[in-house]
């Protein structure tokens, strides 16, 4: 399902119209389809232009191209969004056709053409990624950005793994130790998406656990592009967080939920490269 306010909705449209011989949940592979239309599991389409769809077994994932996004923080004082000729998403352009303010940042150029679109203007603003919306297992995190050839404030998405769900990460620590605050598996081994495997094998970080009532979250990491194949032969990649250090010292009422604490420690950023 797509907001008609230009969200982006991660799972939608569970197993409408992609059940195939009355079985759907357990079909590695299950198509997916949408307005008539059938695509393939992992086949990435756009129902228009301001949506990017993904076929994940049955599901289909969206991210809003277009957002209501607010003007970059630059020079003009009358900004207006319109929609122009050739353009799919409403544009920022600055409706100051005659003077240009004094304060304009030296970088600018001082000359403002009427009805001017701010891309050549643009000034890059990235949000730090949202936590992970999972404390185990593969959850999907987002962050807004306007880097792109639009200069449009958009969503991204990118999968992350803090710990997994089936090991007993206690047995790694340390004697004398109550805490451990990176496991990494001893073999590198394939991702997988609904039956879609990784092109090569990854040996990733995860957080720790600790015995107390200490929790381990990331503290560093990065975004890396992962590419999979489907076993239909179709292919696609997806950005995936890369954890490169973890810390254990936040007090958790609920062990189950690492998170529920974190507004009171914003004095320890994630920090990302």
């Amino acid at each position: 399902m797509m907001s008609q306010h230009g969200h982006s909705l991660i799972t939608a449209w569970p197993h409408r119209g992609s059940c195939h011989l009355y079985a759907c949940t357990d079909l590695v592979g299950t198509g997916c389809e949408h307005d008539g239309v059938i695509y393939r599991n992992g086949q990435t389409f756009q129902p228009s232009c301001k949506y990017r769809c993904l076929c994940v077994n049955g599901a289909i994932g969206c991210v809003a191209l277009c957002t209501e996004s607010q003007p970059p923080l630059v020079w003009c004082q009358n900004p207006k969004r319109v929609k122009l000729p050739g353009r799919c998403c409403e544009q920022w352009i600055c409706d100051e056709p005659r003077k240009t303010r004094k304060t304009a940042p030296r970088h600018v150029e001082a000359r403002v053409v009427g009805n001017e679109v701010w891309q050549k203007n643009c000034v890059t603003q990235t949000t730090s990624w949202s936590t992970c919306s999972k404390t185990c297992g593969r959850g999907v995190s987002m962050r807004i950005s306007n880097e792109n050839d639009q200069c449009e404030m958009v969503k991204e998405t990118r999968l992350c793994n803090i710990r997994p769900c089936d090991t007993d990460i206690t047995k790694h620590i340390k004697p004398g130790k109550k805490c451990l605050n990176i496991y990494r598996e001893e073999q590198a081994q394939n991702f997988t998406i609904s039956g879609c495997v990784s092109k090569r094998a990854y040996r990733p970080k995860y957080c720790g656990v600790c015995t107390d009532e200490r929790c381990c979250i990331p503290y560093k990491s990065k975004t890396i592009e992962v590419e999979f194949q489907c076993p239909n032969g179709a292919v696609f990649s997806w950005q995936l967080m890369w954890i490169n250090a973890c810390f254990c010292n936040l007090s958790c009422k609920n062990p189950n939920d690492i998170f529920a604490e974190l507004e009171r420690y914003y004095d320890h950023p994630e920090i990302m490269n």
